[in-house]
């Protein structure tokens, strides 16, 4: 089933336009407003205007979950805490917890995601869904 026709049905040339688009915007956002990331292009050799490709993908340094607990709680957040209006969280019990926030664009991004996914495994409106998600990370 389709969910997004716009989205899921449009050629693969303007889903990769897209994606790279929106990679770009990312990459510029959070290397102008996390010091973490600013500090992991550096060491990386990189800035986030020599990503012109999905290819270039794999220039991108890694967030490891010891780079979340290192800079938990907040330190790794892109927005001011006041966009924020959801934090998940692990329970820390192999070690420091992670932490992650979500803006209402997230959350509307993250329904979206879940109803094209729910949509293509057959899901309908009167279905009902358990949904067992680790949101603890």
């Amino acid at each position: 089933m389709i969910f997004n026709i716009e989205y899921e049905t449009m050629p693969r040339e303007a889903l990769e336009a897209i994606q790279l688009r929106r990679l770009q915007a990312t990459l510029n956002r959070v290397y102008a407003t996390v010091p973490f990331y600013q500090k992991k292009f550096e060491e990386a050799g990189i800035t986030p205007s020599e990503i012109r490709s999905l290819e270039d993908i794999q220039k991108i340094p890694f967030t490891t979950k010891q780079d979340l607990r290192d800079n938990y709680p907040f330190g790794m957040f892109a927005v001011p805490m006041d966009n924020v209006v959801r934090i998940h969280a692990s329970s820390g019990t192999t070690g420091k917890p992670t932490v992650v926030g979500y803006t209402a664009r997230d959350i509307g991004t993250w329904s979206e995601l879940m109803a094209r996914a729910l949509s293509a495994g057959g899901a309908t409106r009167g279905d009902i869904i358990h949904n067992a998600y680790g949101y603890g990370l």
